[in-house]
């Protein structure tokens, strides 16, 4: 979601059986949103559907300076964030200075990505630098290839940023004398390379092509 999107509030559906689906379902008026909400469980009944009672939620998602003007005139409720399959969308700034929704991976991913990694740095510290290298690499790629969109590149560079550290930290401690400073393993990472952050799916890039 980019450029122009003014959503007040907005509904996120979990459906259940015979296959899992997310949704988010933005309105600009809040009647209707709640109008939607009660009816729908009967609608998607129709086809053997239902909606996750833990999964599904209404929340007001404004831009930040209607959401000022609301509050200062005591009604409505301030201008949220919301996670949506990895992705913690919230409202930003763009180059031209428009209010837009921006999207940034959301921190409990981010924290369990890491996990993961630290677990198998861990496990698998005496192997081979190279072969650590490669499977690192594809690690990485994987992440990138996932959240690297536009507006989130601060997320991916502090995501390599917490890889490099965690390698080192475990390749350091293949044996006692604890001898891997940074200078070392700076030296080590130009002989064995880990994929740079970057921005895998641009939206410039898809608007400049033809």
């Amino acid at each position: 979601m980019s450029g122009d999107v003014h959503v007040r509030f907005c509904e996120s559906v979990g459906v259940q059986f015979p296959r899992a689906t997310h949704l988010v379902m933005g309105f600009t008026d809040e009647e209707d949103a709640r109008r939607v909400l009660a009816v729908l469980p009967q609608r998607l009944g129709k086809y053997g559907l239902a909606i996750h009672p833990d999964k599904t939620r209404l929340i007001s998602f404004q831009e930040p300076a209607k959401a000022a003007c609301e509050k200062d005139a005591g009604s409505g409720p301030p201008a949220g964030t919301f996670t949506f399959l990895g992705f913690t969308h919230y409202w930003g700034r763009s180059p031209q200075g428009r209010w837009v929704v921006k999207r940034k991976t959301a921190s409990i991913r981010l924290s369990r990505a890491l996990q993961s990694i630290a677990l198998w740095c861990r496990a698998n510290r005496h192997r081979p630098v190279k072969e650590q290298q490669q499977i690192l690499s594809l690690k990485l790629r994987g992440h990138l290839a996932y959240y690297g969109i536009t507006g989130n590149f601060r997320s991916l560079a502090w995501f390599r940023f917490e890889v490099v550290r965690c390698w080192r930290k475990w390749l350091n401690r293949r044996n006692r004398e604890r001898s891997l400073d940074w200078n070392i393993f700076n030296r080590l990472l130009e002989r064995y390379p880990l994929p740079p952050a970057r921005v895998v799916h641009s939206v410039y890039l898809r608007a400049a092509s033809p």
